[in-house]
């Protein structure tokens, strides 16, 4: 382990989020309490309805829990001006928003003082050649799309990245690009990644820890190759046999 993954970036305590539905009270998120370190890769898994993205938008304050709270650096979030906090714990979503005009263009919306070379520097950062900066962000491709968004996230030189299902509308080639470069940040910029992902097999690639969540619950965390293939809960067998709907 490196120095920079004994970190603790994020913490969670007794974190829970509710929300009013239809005259009543439903629990997306409920106590969960997890530390999330330094340049970790962690994947968080469940079947549909878990409450995986509730508690993903609850880490940058997209969301506020109902109790319990999140630490970012040891500090509640509530410390943190939201823009501020957001430049740091940046999140993506399974549709990339590009502005329309070049791809220059989206890559200058959040931080125009950015040079020609750092423009093109961020483009090789994530697989795109300098020139691809003069192309019109209407059209490229829904992979080259999420890859200018991870560049556009990565200029304001965040901590953590929260992936929302990013490779979900992308073919099998196109994900397992966005894949590998999620790996690759990870170990050159010590980025800690937290990823939702309906795909049992893409958490496999990604490695890291996984966190199972059933119900808006923490069932069970720990390395993702155990958490897959040899869970200790009940729920755990259920979600691995693909039992849970």
């Amino acid at each position: 382990m490196s120095p920079c993954q004994n970190t603790i970036v994020l913490e969670t305590r007794q974190v829970g989020r509710r929300i009013i539905k239809n005259g009543g009270v439903i629990r997306t998120v409920e106590g969960v309490s997890y530390s999330f370190f330094k340049a970790h890769i962690y994947n968080l898994v469940g079947p549909s309805g878990a409450g995986k993205s509730s508690f993903l938008r609850l880490l940058n304050r997209l969301d506020e829990p109902s109790e319990g709270e999140v630490l970012y650096f040891g500090k509640p979030l509530a410390s943190y001006p939201p823009t501020q906090l957001r430049k740091k714990v940046s999140m993506l979503f399974q549709s990339p928003y590009l502005f329309p005009g070049k791809v220059r263009d989206n890559l200058l919306y959040c931080c125009g003082d950015k040079s020609p070379e750092e423009i093109e520097s961020l483009l090789i950062r994530v697989g795109l050649s300098p020139d691809f900066a003069d192309k019109d962000a209407e059209d490229i491709s829904g992979g080259e799309r999420q890859r200018v968004a991870i560049a556009r996230a990565l200029s304001l030189e965040p901590e953590v990245l929260l992936l929302d299902e990013p490779t979900a509308s992308l073919d099998p080639s196109s994900s397992q690009t966005i894949e590998r470069l999620v790996l690759k940040l990870a170990d050159e910029l010590c980025l800690t990644t937290i990823i939702v992902t309906h795909n049992p097999d893409q958490a496999r690639r990604l490695g890291g820890e996984t966190i199972l969540l059933v119900k808006g619950r923490l069932i069970e965390s720990g390395q993702t190759e155990t958490i897959l293939t040899t869970p200790e809960t009940e729920l755990g067998m259920k979600y691995i046999n693909k039992e849970l709907i």
